[in-house]
């Protein structure tokens, strides 16, 4: 009889495996990562670029087999009932395999980071100190849904000079391992280690384990990129660093001097451009003293676009098709058509709404005020703040890093898109002409 966990792996197409075999396996795996590390180290940015464009080109080739294996995970998808949202993350079309392969260019396209002095200066003795960014080593990234991830994970941890061991969800096993394989073609074409982007060949939640433990010391830090219960069990196991990416209970502020037009548009785009992304908006903030005027337009624009709203009582006394609103919807992330709507006493309200309910992820303010705009910046502790902008910006790629891991929510080394810099630490080389400290 086999067990649940070889029982997930057999469901996704991965081959049953005792525990025994799946800690070996992810040995042999953190084994080789950090052979390849060593050489991604030193590889010039011809090479690491040679190879980005070397594995958009097999991508692209390879679009009939990602699509095929995709259509496979999108239909056990369904017959597990997942939703749409669900769905929607993890489907890929032509127009989203292209995207991934014009992402892995862009990425060949940004500064290397690798061998960037951040700062220098001279002591008085003569010696000359210089701070230099330098590759992690090896990173492991565990994800869940989102088959883009092994390709923006894979490049970009290739670009800083890593090696990566990848570990996707059993919902999408296909996709990610046919993506996998065009980004190995790439690698090979272009002469550089095949073990510098590697995949969990099993959908067993053992290997989850074996890779928090550190993988004999061969993993030196864990990026987590998935729902909540996916982040609490990586922060309590782990035994190497985490940059945790939790989730995105992403707020707007509709401010007293909110322009309503644009208030309606930011929202919308905030809300339904994506439903199913981390910076999807999840809960409204209305000021009291706008209420009645950008309240209901903006609810109907939302109602109008599919989207339910569940509001407090001020919100249902003037919208009768909000449900009501519970505790927990405040604290919940949908990634769903639905929005939690309050109204609140101005802005310090605003802020303490956010920072009793919010995960520090990315939250917004609608305003043609520019003091109330710098006092949300100042005073909300997230992530990401913007001011008259969607929350949807939440992304690498849209803040020109060419793509990006995950969103850290941390406040430790990495904060926010997770791309090419946060993938980096640093060393110091200092230059002497024979001093010698007394």
């Amino acid at each position: 009889m086999l067990n649940k966990a070889t029982q997930e792996t057999v469901a996704a197409g991965g081959t049953a495996a005792a525990p025994q075999d799946i800690a070996a396996t992810m040995r042999v795996l953190g084994t080789s990562a950090r052979k390849a590390a060593r050489k991604l180290a030193t590889a010039t940015t011809a090479q690491k670029n040679a190879a980005l464009q070397a594995m958009a080109d097999a991508i692209r080739a390879a679009t009939p087999e990602i699509l095929a294996a995709n259509a496979r995970d999108i239909e056990a998808m369904k017959a597990n009932g997942q939703t749409a949202a669900y769905l929607d993350r993890g489907t890929l079309t032509e127009e989203r395999i292209e995207a991934i392969a014009k992402s892995l260019e862009d990425i060949g396209n940004l500064p290397d980071p690798v061998g960037q002095v951040i700062a220098e200066w001279d002591r008085p003795n003569g010696l000359h100190i210089e701070r230099v960014r330098t590759p992690l080593g090896v990173v492991g990234v565990i994800y869940e849904s989102r088959p883009n991830v092994t390709a923006d994970a894979g490049a970009l941890c290739l670009k800083a000079g890593n090696a990566v061991i990848l570990r996707g969800g059993s919902d999408t096993f296909h996709s990610n391992r046919a993506i996998h394989a065009a980004l190995e073609r790439g690698l090979v074409a272009a002469g550089l280690p095949k073990e510098a982007i590697q995949i969990v060949p099993v959908a067993d939640r053992a290997a989850v384990g074996e890779m928090l433990k550190g993988l004999d010391g061969t993993i030196d830090v864990i990026i987590p990129r998935g729902g909540k219960s996916l982040v609490a069990r990586v922060q309590a196991e782990a035994r190497v660093p985490v940059f945790a990416h939790l989730e995105g209970i992403c707020h707007l502020f509709i401010d007293k001097a909110a322009d309503l037009d644009m208030a309606i548009d930011v929202t919308a785009n905030a809300k339904m451009r994506r439903t199913g992304v981390c910076g999807a908006l999840e809960t409204l903030l209305v000021d009291r003293s706008v209420a009645d005027t950008h309240l209901v337009p903006i609810c109907k624009a939302l109602m109008d676009r599919g989207c339910e709203i569940r509001g407090d009582e001020e919100v249902r006394a003037r919208l009768a098709e909000a449900r009501p609103a519970s505790e927990d919807d405040w604290r919940t992330e949908y990634l769903d058509a639905i929005l939690a709507v309050r109204v609140v006493d101005g802005l310090d309200t605003a802020i303490d709404h956010i920072e009793t309910y919010g995960s520090h992820h990315t939250d917004g303010i609608v305003t043609d005020d520019p003091k109330a705009a710098e006092s949300f910046f100042q005073n909300v502790d997230s992530a990401i703040l913007l001011h008259n902008a969607s929350t949807q910006f939440a992304d690498g790629g849209e803040f020109g890093m060419g793509g990006e891991i995950g969103i850290a929510t941390g406040r430790m080394h990495a904060r926010g898109p997770v791309g090419l810099e946060q993938l980096t630490s640093f060393k110091y080389r200092v230059r002497g002409s024979g001093q010698m400290r007394p």
